[in-house]
């Protein structure tokens, strides 16, 4: 009854309503359902290639840097150390020419003939050349004397009960020692002082 009631006019306007209404909801879906361009994906893509290749790129660079500075560093420890066995061998001509020199005492050196001073004079040359060549390479006299004693470089042969010096100080060197860089050639034989009592 309603339906006859009504006028053919509002009838045909509320279809053009609906018929709005659905073009209305056509529109408002349609950017929504636009698909992303391909050339956009392909170009996040690209640049997280890229940034993954870089990151990659300075890691290797890194990785060389150190590489270099551990080769640079162990080629000089080779250069220093390479002369360990042939300087150890050494050592005991510099014992020889210290042995000879301390054979003389002052009173016999200064009595002594011009061709025995002359002798002496020489020994203390080639000593003290020899050790200028230990120092080129590296190699030193270790300290002993009045320094604290150090069992990476001395050796302790006695004891020395005494008040003059602190205990654990070296108070007499018995033979010298040699260190070539931060190794020790051969160690010092020394005297310690120790607490009297």
């Amino acid at each position: 009854p309603f339906a006859t009631d009504r006028n053919p006019a509002a009838m045909a306007d509320d279809t053009n309503i609906s018929d709005q209404t659905e073009v209305h909801d056509v529109d408002m879906e349609s950017p929504m359902a636009v698909e992303p361009d391909p050339r956009d994906i392909e170009i996040a893509q690209l640049r997280e290639e890229a940034a993954s290749y870089k990151d990659r790129l300075l890691r290797t660079a890194a990785d060389m840097e150190n590489l270099r500075k551990r080769a640079e560093r162990e080629k000089a420890e080779a250069t220093l150390y390479a002369a360990t066995n042939f300087a150890r061998d050494l050592l005991s001509v510099a014992d020889n020419m210290s042995r000879a020199l301390a054979a003389m005492s002052e009173e016999a050196k200064d009595a002594a003939d011009e061709a025995t001073r002359n002798l002496l004079t020489g020994i203390e040359l080639t000593e003290k050349e020899l050790l200028t060549v230990f120092q080129r390479y590296g190699i030193r006299r270790v300290d002993t004397v009045g320094h604290k004693f150090d069992p990476n470089l001395h050796q302790a042969l006695f004891e020395v009960p005494t008040s003059e010096h602190p205990p654990g100080t070296v108070t007499q060197e018995v033979q010298s020692g040699f260190a070539i860089g931060e190794r020790c050639l051969r160690p010092a034989m020394v005297g310690v002082a120790k607490a009297e009592g």
